[in-house]
């Protein structure tokens, strides 16, 4: 109990300290920061499955590196998109569970009054298609 004192103090003196340099939770638009950011901790910054939280998970992380592979050397882009939008293609549990966070909203947050997220949803897209294995 003590120690979680101790943490909610530290992290409440860190919140007043930075609190004026607070920035919104998504500010890159290109897609392997994206990755980098909101995909990698499950997926690895290489997306081969080895993130730090992968081994925490109930089911194994799928590797984005291959859906190429698994859809007969063609891109997947609609199946990608829907899955990162909505955490689910034609209402089939986004990559066999619903452990995968749905990334749509985060990435429509606006900003500037501008709505980046359907670039960052293209670009995300995109950067996926560039690194699938051959």
């Amino acid at each position: 109990m003590l120690v979680l004192v101790l943490l909610v103090s530290v992290i409440v003196l860190a919140s007043a300290q930075f609190g004026s340099q607070r920035q919104s939770l998504i500010r890159p638009v290109d897609g392997a920061s994206i990755f980098g950011n909101y995909c990698a901790a499950c997926h690895g910054l290489d997306g081969r499955r080895n993130g730090p939280v992968s081994k925490a998970l109930k089911h194994e992380v799928p590797d984005p590196t291959r859906l190429s592979l698994r859809n007969h050397g063609t891109f997947p882009v609609i199946h990608v998109r829907t899955i990162i939008m909505f955490g689910a293609d034609n209402l089939l549990p986004a990559h066999g569970s619903k452990e995968m966070p749905i990334w749509g909203p985060i990435f429509h947050e606006i900003e500037f009054d501008q709505d980046l997220g359907n670039v960052r949803l293209e670009n995300v897209t995109k950067y996926l298609e560039s690194i699938q294995r051959k």
